[in-house]
């Protein structure tokens, strides 16, 4: 269900003919990056947070990881992943398809500056076997997020 949610949501920003459907999985950074054809680092990955008992996306790189002490000073509190089985229920995406499309009411989105780097990203559509191309503008608009946020440990 969650995957037409997404679908539904990019069709309202005439972004759904973007939409890659796979017949094997696209779960992981990794997976997505060899299903597509591209880097890793490429790959917008979607991480479920809590802040002030809200669940929140934040939207990085593939090969970005999430800086603690950037975090709290963004959020002024400690980075705390939602458990793997709340994600859905909270988000309304499962795990491994977890994307700033078609979620639940209430969830802000906060794309991470780690993506800046690129013209074109891959998140995730809703499903372990799915994934969408967009540009940067694409992924804002799209993504209805709240604002930009450095929250990933510098790359080298």
């Amino acid at each position: 269900m969650s995957v037409l949610n997404a679908k539904e949501h990019l069709k309202k920003y005439g972004l759904d003919g973007k939409i890659m459907e796979f017949t094997k999985s696209s779960a992981t950074v990794a997976d997505a990056a060899k299903a597509i054809g591209c880097k890793e680092a490429e790959i917008a990955k979607t991480l479920s947070f809590s802040v002030k008992d809200t669940p929140i996306l934040i939207v990085a790189a593939g090969d970005a990881r999430i800086d603690n002490r950037k975090f709290k000073d963004e959020f002024q509190e400690k980075a705390k992943m939602l458990p793997f089985e709340d994600v859905k229920k909270l988000i309304g995406h499962a795990v491994g398809g977890v994307c700033p499309f078609g979620i639940k009411d209430g969830v802000l989105v906060y794309l991470d500056t780690s993506l800046k780097r690129f013209e074109t990203v891959y998140p995730a559509c809703g499903s372990s076997n799915s994934a969408v191309k967009l540009s940067l503008a694409e992924l804002e608009t799209a993504s209805e997020y709240k604002k930009w946020v450095d929250v990933c440990k510098d790359i080298i």
